[in-house]
């Protein structure tokens, strides 16, 4: 079997689909948008800043810090690990927020 040149978010993946059941998941790899930056001098890692959109009833009546906080519960791991996650943007919201954002983005 190959070797994933995506392991970073193939990991984010699996333990998000996991634990949260998401009805949508979405990962961006944003690395190369900050390559140049100070702190990632040195860093061979080419998944280090991920933008992730996350819908899950799992996120009901839960509010938008105790929503991130699961997520990086999940995903400590990959932030804690030399060449890891060193940015992570969420958007976190139930499928009824969803719906309601499509619905005034149609407006």
């Amino acid at each position: 079997m190959a070797q994933s040149i995506t392991p970073m978010e193939d990991a984010m993946r699996a333990k998000i689909t996991e634990a949260l059941k998401p009805t949508t998941l979405e990962i961006f790899n944003d690395s190369h948008l900050h390559s140049h930056h100070k702190a990632m001098q040195g860093v061979t890692s080419k998944e280090t800043h991920f933008r992730v959109i996350i819908t899950s009833e799992a996120f009901k009546s839960k509010m938008q810090p105790a929503r991130h906080r699961m997520v990086y519960a999940l995903l400590k791991d990959e932030m804690a690990q030399e060449g890891g996650i060193h940015a992570l943007q969420l958007k976190t919201r139930t499928p009824e927020e969803r719906q309601k954002q499509k619905e005034q983005a149609e407006q």
